[in-house]
């Protein structure tokens, strides 16, 4: 009878450390703890304040860390605006690569792929065939127009460009095949995860730099400002946070309030206006690049970049030294890219704070002291500061070209389109059919 009570009080009590439940450890038995991630704060999700950024006890070490990397990455990065689009482009190809690298490794299992000799290349091969594919599409305008001097490397481009999307679907299926063939018996489930999220990267990495290169060769005014936005974003919701923070905006983002996101929207409003009226008057921003060359460009800048008078409102001081200001209509489009980027950008960011929720990791990677990896701190257009990671960016990009496809570019036909139809869907032979008949019309005009 006191053997059974004392059993009883031991189950409820624990071993005597007054846990209930705890199972005895006493008989030969081992007791087991559940292991924690060691890159997760256990109470990341707590909202009651104790994790925001105006309670941290490091947040000024953080944030020098975080200044003086930003510091050096912002220089390199005014240096390839003033280098120009094919520089910027470069750069963007290769944060790819590494953005692709950081998230080909997040589910990686090493001791699956000791087993599977060969099948990280097939991750690669999805990789360059769908940069092949995308960047065929978006620049074979300035890929023809860059080599027409030479008339043998003409003739290859126009090939090339002609059955690109032919040749990037054969390298698909090759690569389909061959992850069929390399399934083997206890890893299908491992190696089929992998497939799945092999796709899952490129359509992360390669459906917002398509529109981000789109936007580049537009005029690097469509690139720039936008990723300007974005940053100026974070880094403004940072430090309203770091110093006024003290209502959590989300669960997602426990650092995040709404003190940092009203100041960040205001912030990035005015910016928005007064950026777009700095960099409209920089022909080097504003011109589109129609070839693959570096050098200077000069254009006309049309009407988007023409500053319009307007008077000011009768309610206005009459002391003040002017009574008209001077606004590009850009600056209005400036406005509806930086309400963008205040309201709907940062839920990208919300987005990449719950897929790391999910998976238990702080970041994607290490590579950028105080920010973590490209894909937590660098946007796939290449622009950092203190903050903005590359799904805000990504959001950002596609709505920039969709917005300057739908209210800024002028819907008419111009030479460049129609010689690049002709380029890719004529023969050499048909062109120089083309060339003579339009020679014996403009004779007979004359």
């Amino acid at each position: 009878m006191d053997r059974s009570r004392a059993l009883e009080m031991q189950r409820d009590n624990g071993p005597g450390d007054g846990t209930p439940g705890t199972p005895s450890p006493t008989h030969g038995g081992r007791l087991r703890h559940r292991k924690r991630s060691s890159e997760v704060n256990p109470d990341v999700n707590k909202t009651d304040g104790a994790n925001l950024l105006a309670n941290d006890k490091n947040k000024y070490k953080s944030m020098l860390v975080r200044t003086y990397s930003s510091l050096w990455m912002m220089a390199g990065f005014v240096f390839l605006i003033y280098m120009g689009h094919l520089y910027i482009w470069a750069m963007v190809v290769v944060i790819q690569i590494f953005m692709a690298k950081e998230l080909f490794n997040l589910l990686r299992k090493a001791n699956e792929d000791r087993q599977l000799p060969g099948f990280r290349m097939l991750n690669w091969h999805f990789f360059f065939t769908a940069m092949l594919f995308t960047y065929g599409r978006f620049l074979s305008r300035q890929l023809v127009n860059t080599m027409t001097s030479d008339k043998l490397l003409y003739k290859l481009v126009s090939g090339l460009i002609k059955y690109q999307m032919f040749i990037c679907y054969f390298l698909y299926i090759a690569g389909f095949v061959w992850f069929i063939v390399t399934l083997k018996k206890k890893a299908y489930k491992y190696q089929f995860s992998q497939y799945a999220w092999t796709h899952m990267i490129l359509l992360m990495v390669f459906a917002q730099s398509s529109f981000t290169v789109a936007n580049i060769f537009d005029g690097i005014f469509w690139f720039l400002l936008p990723a300007s936005l974005i940053a100026i974003n974070d880094v403004a919701a940072y430090f309203f946070g770091f110093f006024f923070g003290k209502t959590p905006l989300i669960k997602l983002s426990p650092k995040k309030t709404w003190e940092g996101f009203i100041g960040a929207s205001v912030t990035t409003m005015l910016s928005a206006f007064v950026l777009a009226n700095f960099m409209g008057h920089f022909h080097w921003l504003t011109c589109p690049r129609k070839d693959l060359s570096t050098g200077w460009l000069h254009c006309d800048p049309g009407p988007m970049f023409t500053p319009e008078s307007y008077d000011l409102p009768g309610w206005m001081p009459q002391w003040l030294p002017w009574q008209k200001v001077a606004i590009m209509p850009v600056q209005w489009h400036a406005l509806a890219l930086g309400l963008f980027a205040s309201i709907i950008a940062p839920f990208g960011g919300f987005f990449a704070s719950g897929f790391k929720r999910a998976f238990k990791f702080k970041d994607f990677g290490d590579s950028i002291p105080g920010h973590g990896g490209f894909t937590d701190r660098m946007d796939c257009q290449g622009f950092l500061l203190l903050g903005s990671g590359a799904c805000c960016q990504m959001v950002m990009a596609v709505f920039v070209y969709i917005y300057y496809q739908s209210f800024v570019m002028v819907q008419d036909l111009s030479v460049e389109t129609i010689l690049e139809q002709i380029l890719r869907n004529l023969t050499f032979e048909e062109q120089h059919d083309l060339y003579e008949q339009l020679g014996k019309l403009l004779a007979r005009g004359n």
